[in-house]
């Protein structure tokens, strides 16, 4: 066993008969549904462009209760949900909800506050992953963008929704920087799979939402397994109760990470800019009436 960031973690080199081996298995930290997988101050560190996974889970209308307005830049957010949906409203994209094999895709860019734009859909419980990768030089200062993507105009290739970047030839709609994959996959009983990378994705890792995998990469219900910095391939075979997970990999962000509260880029000096546009949102943010819809949701404010 080994520590980082004060949480256990299991460093095991197993070696499947083909493929990548899993070198790291963890389950995080946090308490009842709420988790953090992956921090940008220890694994972020070591998975960059993927800098952060949370595995949420709960009722809609608390998180929305709890939540409030909150500051980033230099990173680009994805949210998916495992179970259940959530209802979006955008004076830009209009109105519609998100489920299993939807997305909402945020490019923080240059600096941007949100936190309010999602409210309660049709279900009565949810359980997601959001995720925050590092953005290239070129990109973390930009415009910000944002896209939400309802399943029905997501793509798919046998039990994978294409989340963000290109699978066997089929491209997912998000506008995500190149060179990252990110799948939402479910594998029923029994069921085998296997995912084979571009060249150069060297970052891999799943995060499990539900069920168990076994065969080669066996893992459980709320675990994170970290797979060599080859980039073979991984093969995945659904436990008993079959298996939901998020699956990533990417070719290695080529910056050191720096760091603010809510905000990642590739120098001290692109950090400092985005802070301060940070600030002057706040203040423009704090002069505006409520932007409160009659869902209660608050669209994203880009100034």
């Amino acid at each position: 066993m080994i520590t980082i960031d004060s949480r256990p973690v299991s460093h095991e080199p197993e070696a499947p008969a083909t493929g990548r081996r899993i070198v790291l298995r963890t389950r995080g930290r946090g308490h009842g549904e709420v988790f953090r997988l992956i921090s940008p101050g220890d694994l972020g560190e070591h998975l960059k462009p993927f800098v952060f996974l949370d595995s949420f889970g709960g009722v809609m209308s608390e998180f929305a209760a709890r939540g409030g307005m909150h500051p980033h830049s230099g990173i680009g957010t994805v949210t998916v949900f495992t179970r259940g949906d959530v209802r979006f409203e955008d004076p830009e994209a209009g109105g519609g909800h998100i489920g299993y094999g939807g997305v909402e895709w945020m490019r923080a860019g240059g600096g941007v506050w949100h936190g309010k734009e999602l409210s309660s859909g049709t279900s009565a419980r949810i359980h997601g992953f959001q995720l925050w990768l590092a953005l290239p030089a070129g990109l973390e200062l930009s415009d910000v963008d944002s896209q939400y993507i309802e399943a029905k105009h997501m793509r798919r290739v046998g039990p994978a929704h294409v989340i963000v970047g290109k699978h066997e030839g089929i491209a997912s709609p998000v506008r995500a920087p190149v060179g990252i994959n990110y799948l939402l996959v479910t594998l029923g009983a029994g069921e085998q799979w296997t995912y084979r990378p571009p060249q150069g994705h060297t970052v891999g890792w799943l995060a499990i939402s539900a069920g168990n995998l076994t065969g080669p990469s066996p893992a459980e219900n709320g675990e994170l397994l970290i797979f060599d910095d080859t980039d073979g391939a991984i093969a995945l075979e659904g436990g008993s109760d079959g298996a939901t997970f998020v699956l990533g990999s990417a070719i290695p962000h080529p910056h050191d990470l720096h760091l603010g509260y809510y905000s990642v880029h590739t120098s001290a000096d692109a950090l400092k800019a985005g802070e301060k546009k940070i600030g002057q949102l706040r203040e423009a943010l704090e002069l505006k009436a409520s932007r409160t819809g009659p869902l209660g949701s608050t669209p994203i404010f880009r100034g």
